[in-house]
């Protein structure tokens, strides 16, 4: 099992930045691929970020690319998103995941990840 616990979240004006933390234990997740999704009430999980661990690559989604960064420590098993240039529709709740089965195209789908942190929350004022 791991265990998931996300930090960093807050209130921000738009064009600042955020530095969310997702912390993982119970087990490494160095040899898992790590993803960052976010909600708003009454909507689905939206794909945020992802940083696969066969390859180190990272891919985003489109309403992100360009601002926020995904990266990872693996010495302490932690995992981050770096948010710049935040504006007011980036305001959600941000989970942190880990592991997703599935094919390797599938990251972006919330159903294919096997364990989430309790979210963060992200306010952007304008």
């Amino acid at each position: 099992q791991v265990q998931l616990v996300e930090s960093g979240g807050g209130l921000v004006q738009a064009g600042g930045s955020l530095r969310l933390s997702c912390a993982a234990s119970g087990r490494t997740v160095s040899g898992k691929s790590m993803g960052w999704f976010r909600q708003i009430p009454g909507n689905g999980r939206e794909f945020v970020a992802v940083h696969l661990f066969w390859n180190g690559n990272t891919h985003y989604g489109d309403s992100v690319k360009g601002r926020f960064t995904v990266s990872r420590d693996n010495a302490k098993n932690t995992v981050y998103l770096q948010m710049n240039n935040l504006k007011p529709e980036d305001t959600a709740v941000y989970y942190c995941a880990a592991e997703f089965s599935g094919s390797a195209g599938s990251f972006d789908s919330a159903e294919s990840w096997n364990y989430w942190g309790q979210g963060t929350q992200v306010t952007v004022s304008s």
